[in-house]
């Protein structure tokens, strides 16, 4: 289930590395590494595109909220083991131990069940919990979770925007002071590139960190998603006293074809 997968995501690492990598061959190229440092690093660009980002995001959120946004970012490099037609053949499982034993068989088996999403769903059943209301109890947890990932997705997605925003604020804080200055030829030129790093870092910040992690995070969620609106579908099939064929059938359209051709090969094999 979602919850034991703590795997580092391969393909997040190497983009983030990669990019970045790219971006500074780029740079010291025909320039070499001394660049890096003399002409890209700005301590005063770095407060002003880093620090009024981060702390305007804080401003408009609390302190809970802010540090779970932040620590987010960990997840988003943790691969979640999202391993539908597993589910689905533990769901077609149960349904064929609560048509051989009945549905208060089913108890036992929920103990042996990691997913708590889906032990709950089994012992709402096994409770004889009228259908309409089962469903209505796990959509609204599943509404409830997808709630509060959508507050970590929006979290990187405002850091993601207020980050251009602050390094066009630093660039004209840059410009000001260049204009200021204006009677020394000499520091127009190094004064406007320190102004325009800020505009670089706000960039950086947005492509390089926030849009992937979000994408991410949103990606996550959509798969979890569908794989508890599966479970619901199945424990609800259980519970009307389909068989465990049709109810198989049912589950296996949630998957894409070729995935479904891939989970009946691995039945046979086995």
């Amino acid at each position: 289930n979602g919850k034991k997968a703590r795997a580092m995501d391969i393909a997040s690492i190497i983009g983030l590395v990669v990019c970045i990598s790219l971006t500074i061959m780029a740079i010291v190229v025909g320039n070499g590494f001394a660049a890096i440092y003399r002409d890209f690093m700005d301590l005063q660009s770095a407060l002003i595109t880093f620090g009024g980002a981060f702390c305007a995001i804080l401003a408009g959120n609390t302190i809970e909220s802010f540090t779970g946004g932040l620590k987010s970012f960990g997840l988003a490099l943790k691969r979640p083991n999202f391993n539908i037609p597993e589910m689905i053949q533990k769901v077609i499982d149960l349904s064929n131990v609560a048509r051989k034993e009945g549905l208060l068989s089913l108890e036992e088996a929920a103990g042996e069940i990691d997913d708590a999403f889906l032990r709950k769903g089994i012992l709402l059943v096994v409770d004889g919990t009228d259908p309409e209301l089962v469903r209505a109890i796990m959509e609204t947890e599943l509404v409830s979770m997808e709630d509060r990932h959508k507050k970590k997705i929006t979290f990187w997605e405002d850091v993601g925007s207020m980050g251009p925003a602050w390094g066009m604020i630093g660039t004209l804080v840059g410009l000001v002071n260049m204009l200021n200055n204006m009677s020394d030829p000499n520091s127009i030129g190094p004064q406007m590139a320190v102004a325009l790093i800020t505009t670089l870092y706000g960039s950086l910040l947005a492509n390089w960190i926030c849009t992937p992690i979000a994408m991410k995070l949103k990606m996550n969620n959509d798969e979890e998603c569908r794989m508890k609106e599966i479970m619901v579908e199945g424990l609800l099939s259980i519970q009307a006293g389909e068989n465990p064929r049709v109810i198989e059938e049912k589950l296996k359209s949630f998957l894409a074809p070729k995935d479904r051709t891939a989970s009946e090969g691995g039945e046979a094999d086995g």
